[in-house]
Parts: C-alpha cells; sequence; structure tokens
C-alpha cells in the first residue's frame, strides 16, 4: 500500500510539470480569456496561417480551424489560444474586421462548451394524446 502512495504522488509531480500538459489543459488553467474565436474563415485558410497572422500580438498556444466530418472541409470558423490575456485582447481588437484571405474576419472571445444535457433537448418525445369530445 505504502509503494501505491509513492506511485501515486510520483504521477502527480510529473503531471504538475507544463511540458507534459497538453494545450488544451493550459488554456482550462490560464482560463477562456486567452482563447478567441475567429469566425469568416475562407475555406483556404490553413491552421498554419492562421498562427501567422495571429502571432503578430503575442504567442500562439495554438491555432485549430473546425472542419466538417463529411466533406473534410473548414466550416469557416476556428480559435486562436494565446499565452496571456494581454495578447489576446490585443489580437482581438486588431484582427477583428480586417481581411484574411480575401474574408472579412470577426474575431471575439471563445465561450465555454455548453455540455449536451445543459442545453435546450432535441426531441422532446412523442406528442400528448388529446381527449376526443
Amino acid at each position: 500500500m505504502a509503494g501505491l502512495g509513492r506511485i501515486g504522488r510520483r504521477n502527480t509531480t510529473l503531471l504538475s510539470s507544463s511540458f507534459l500538459l497538453p494545450p488544451a489543459l493550459l488554456i482550462f488553467q490560464r482560463g477562456i480569456t486567452s482563447k478567441l474565436f475567429v469566425g469568416g474563415l475562407s475555406f483556404y485558410t490553413t491552421e498554419k496561417g492562421l498562427l501567422e497572422h495571429f502571432s503578430q500580438y503575442g504567442q500562439v498556444v495554438e491555432a485549430k480551424i473546425i472542419m466538417d466530418r463529411v466533406s473534410d472541409r473548414s466550416k469557416g470558423f476556428g480559435f486562436v489560444s494565446f499565452d496571456s490575456e494581454e495578447a489576446a485582447q490585443k489580437a482581438r481588437t486588431e484582427m477583428d474586421g480586417k481581411e484574411l484571405n480575401g474574408r472579412t474576419i470577426f474575431v471575439d472571445y471563445a465561450k465555454p462548451k455548453v455540455g449536451f444535457n445543459e442545453g435546450m433537448p432535441i426531441a422532446r418525445g412523442p406528442p400528448e394524446p388529446t381527449a376526443i369530445k
């Protein structure tokens, strides 16, 4: 039992090292204000291009374009995560309404995901039977 305690503590210290955490967990620890939503993207915008355009405002941790599963094309929006809130704020004010690959983009702070059970239900079940008079 004492051996398991040592293993658990060793894993905890390994997990606390920032180089082992994926970018999504680092963003969660810093807060959502360093993550920006970018809408109105061209189908030809790549994650590398998005990263290059936004990196002039600060250190970009992650640039992600959301893809359609069926067509494997961009859905026209993505997310850019910065290492600081100041860099995200600067990028938001500077890039909002600018043109990127021939399209005007809209930049705002990302909002947290709504859980599957927290939103409006998709189906409510069969209709209630009505009484015939």
